[in-house]
């Protein structure tokens, strides 16, 4: 009685069992047929559509997971660029600084 339950509470909430998955897999990847996995396996077909339904429905969730990284990883390289640039920035005025002291310099000492 509670494997029934668990199945019914499993069926429910949406979510493929592993086993699931690889039957899915099965027909397609390797290509075999439905009817020929759901004959091996003691399922009925409709069982077998509904959990490729599922399989397509929540396809996205499995990549947005890899989103939200991808976003973490676009965030921390572009606050790396922006750092760089700011650093980038600075030492322009540094150098723009020392550039005009030394031409002021030279011209003191009649160079220019």
């Amino acid at each position: 009685m509670t494997c029934d339950r668990e199945r019914l509470s499993h069926y429910l909430d949406g979510e493929l069992s592993p086993e699931e998955v690889a039957l899915l897999r099965e027909h397609l990847v390797d290509k075999v047929p439905v009817s020929d996995i759901c004959e091996k396996n003691g399922l009925a077909v409709n069982n077998f559509y509904h959990w490729q339904k599922q399989f397509f429905e929540n396809g996205a969730a499995a990549f947005s997971v890899n989103d939200k990284r991808r976003k973490a990883d676009t965030d921390a390289k572009d606050q790396q660029l922006a750092d760089l640039q700011a650093k980038l920035q600075r030492k322009h005025e540094v150098l723009s600084e020392v550039m005009e002291e030394y031409v002021q310099l030279k011209k003191e000492l009649g160079e220019l």
